[in-house]
């Protein structure tokens, strides 16, 4: 039986803590440049729905 190591998602084998740490650090990288571009942006959001405030104004 393999040597079991434990981590932040409980006991798991070498090579699944292997994995865990890849996808961790996959997963940090694409939320990173999401945000680098503005993908979670709420003040963008809010910019472009004031934009059309302004276009179309309420009667």
């Amino acid at each position: 039986m393999a040597k079991m190591i434990n981590t932040k998602y409980g006991y798991v084998t070498p090579q699944e803590a292997e994995m865990d740490a890849h996808l961790d650090r996959w997963y940090k990288d694409k939320k990173r440049r999401a945000n680098k571009h503005g993908a979670f942006s709420l003040e963008k959001k809010r910019r472009k729905q004031h934009a059309k405030d302004k276009k179309m104004p309420l009667s």
